[in-house]
């Protein structure tokens, strides 16, 4: 615990650390984990589930940084002066429970927390409830009951920011239709294609990209778009796959088949992770709504689209294969462009009494997705990822200036200067931003409204990476 003023003035290092190294949440929105530990909290939640099917970058670095995560997790319980931290993994993670397990044994500060093998357990929402049986309140985040959470890489980061090392490097599956599945720890900013190429190159003649998971995933336009701080997958499928046909359909086409195919079954709502947890969203009558109002937005009870989470399981759910999270998603924006804000703050006093009987099993879900022939081990060889460069050597990297949740970073250099491996090139400004480092030496090439350029030195000036 702090208590005195030396103490104080160490635990503001430890903060100062992680804002300097640059960290965010290494999945989902990237929200900068500075801001996230900048008040104290009763519970820390390490988000070991592995949320979307076929990732599996957490439940490898758990099992071989274990001692890593204890000490990092250590520094962040005195400086927030939380009374516990729960490591929350599926009981599936053989390996990485074998390695974690021990070292939390006669901690009175650290728990294991075995998780089902259910989608989408990693959702932090859902992992709260699993874990603490806490319901965050609508519209709300954890917090909202004294509870932080973070996922593996974010605390494996947090571990090396103690040290002085910032993050110039991410870990992704590489999944699907690729010769050789595997994770990777690769510089920020490489282009797909390098990253592919890492993998043997694709397996099929006209392959489509989804970067993240098979369900929260969304599909990469072009193969030279680059790796960011919170890139957790990429998962190649041929082009005609009904999981790329599904999430490259146009909004219109979504509508349109709603207003044809849905029967008002209210399955989607039913089998909606946030419903379950009592929550008042109820995707059947968004789509009810939509279907025949094109500027639904301005109804009351659209609100109700800012409770979701978009995890997709109204989309499985649905026996005429619609997808209400989009029209969410769409209703979202819509609203916020409108000035409509989010009215819904209930706190559920309890889950829906079925709830434990309506979770889904990820490993259906593969099968349910057509995913199942590509639900191979995609495994992680530190030994030659950690130094990166000798996986990919990259001639240049792109570096976005937003990564992250709130305000972009702001560039310290020009074109034409020099910069070393992990020299801080942008600086997180603003009350929600990130630090951003380089993770090569080499020459700015590049500077644009939102990113940067860095050649590294002796390096074409085209490049283009081989994906067969």
């Amino acid at each position: 615990m702090i208590d005195g003023e030396g103490d104080r003035d160490v635990m503001g290092d430890v903060l100062d650390r992680i804002r300097e190294a640059g960290i965010i949440g290494a999945g989902g929105a990237g929200f900068p984990t500075h801001v996230k530990f900048s008040r104290p909290c009763e519970y820390i939640v390490l988000n070991g589930a592995e949320c979307e099917p076929l990732l599996q970058v957490d439940q490898q670095l758990a099992a071989i940084h274990a001692e890593a995560l204890l000490h990092g997790m250590e520094a962040l319980l005195e400086l927030t002066g939380a009374k516990k931290a729960v490591f929350a993994f599926k009981g599936k993670y053989h390996d990485a429970r074998a390695r974690i397990e021990p070292l939390l044994s006669g901690n009175p500060r650290m728990a294991l927390h075995i998780l089902p093998n259910i989608y989408p357990a990693g959702d932090e929402q859902v992992l709260v409830y699993e874990a603490l049986r806490r319901i965050v309140p609508e519209g709300g985040i954890p917090m909202a009951v004294e509870t932080v959470v973070l996922n593996v890489e974010t605390l494996l980061n947090v571990e090396r920011a103690l040290s002085g090392t910032p993050v110039t490097e991410k870990y992704l599956t590489v999944c699907g239709a690729v010769r050789e599945p595997r994770t990777l720890r690769v510089p920020i900013g490489v282009p797909f294609s390098a990253v592919v190429a890492a993998c043997g190159g694709v397996t099929e003649p006209d392959a489509a990209f989804i970067e993240g998971g098979p369900m929260m995933g969304k599909p990469v336009p072009s193969w030279e778009k680059p790796v960011t701080k919170t890139t957790k997958g990429l998962l190649v499928l041929p082009r005609d796959h009904r999981l790329v046909v599904s999430k490259e359909r146009s909004m219109k086409e979504m509508l349109r088949l709603a207003r044809a195919a849905c029967c008002h079954c209210m399955m989607c709502t039913e089998l909606c992770p946030r419903y379950l947890l009592g929550h008042s969203l109820h995707p059947d009558k968004l789509m009810r709504l939509a279907s025949f109002n094109s500027t639904c937005e301005r109804d009351a009870e659209a609100t109700e689209a800012f409770l979701c989470c978009e995890c997709g399981m109204c989309e499985v759910a649905c026996v005429m294969g619609l997808q209400p999270w989009r029209l969410n998603r769409e209703l979202k924006g819509r609203m916020a462009s409108a000035g409509i804000k989010n009215p819904h703050a209930n706190r559920p006093a309890a889950a829906h009494p079925f709830r434990e009987l309506r979770t889904f099993s990820a490993a259906r879900l593969l099968h349910r997705l057509g995913l199942a022939p590509y639900a191979k081990r995609a495994p992680l060889d530190e030994s030659l990822s950690f130094k990166s460069q000798s996986v990919i050597r990259p001639q240049s990297v792109t570096l976005m200036l937003k990564q992250h949740i709130g305000a972009p970073s702001v560039p310290l250099v020009a074109v034409g200067d020099r910069v070393e491996r992990e020299q801080l090139v942008a600086r997180g400004e603003g009350p929600v931003s990130a630090n951003l480092h380089s993770p090569i030496s080499g020459t700015v090439a590049g500077l644009e409204k939102d990113r940067i350029l860095i050649r590294a030195e002796g390096a074409k000036v085209e490049e283009r990476g081989s994906m067969t």
